[in-house]
């Protein structure tokens, strides 16, 4: 049996500690920290953050960081721009594999059929298919324009 996600980042966690890796740790508990607060903000409703929510959580984190490599790059601070990728690389260690473009291709038109989009009225719908089924392994910034170019 596959371990879950929240033990998987544990178990990484205790690992960094016993090597004394001080980079990833520092990342490990950052990760550790934000799940934390989504626990916190459901259990108002009284429900946990699982796997799905863990990776939405991962895949939030990796672009935060990757758009604030871009600015320190862009700003000369390379030292910086470094930290950040580092962390986006400790982080996908937790994330499925990308799908690939043609992967992702597939994955839209299989939504659209699913859904039986026929407008971009049905964007919300197959969009929601989409994050339900491959949530940390596709960028959705770059597959909304493709489900709205077919529905178009």
């Amino acid at each position: 049996m596959t371990q879950d996600l929240r033990t998987r980042i544990t178990d990484a966690l205790k690992e960094a500690m016993k090597a004394k890796d001080a980079a990833r740790l520092g990342t490990l508990r950052l990760i550790n920290a934000a799940i934390k607060d989504q626990d916190i903000a459901l259990r108002v409703d009284g429900k946990s953050v699982g796997d799905p929510e863990i990776l939405a959580i991962l895949g939030k984190m990796v672009k935060q960081r990757q758009e604030s490599a871009r600015a320190y790059e862009e700003g000369g601070r390379l030292e910086l721009a470094e930290r950040e990728l580092a962390e986006v690389k400790v982080i996908e260690d937790f994330l499925p594999a990308q799908l690939s473009e043609t992967e992702a291709e597939a994955a839209v038109d299989a939504a659209i059929k699913d859904v039986g989009a026929e407008s971009i009225r049905d964007m919300g719908r197959v969009m929601g298919v989409l994050k339900g089924k491959y949530t940390g392994q596709m960028d959705f910034g770059a597959v909304g324009p493709m489900v709205k170019t077919r529905l178009g």
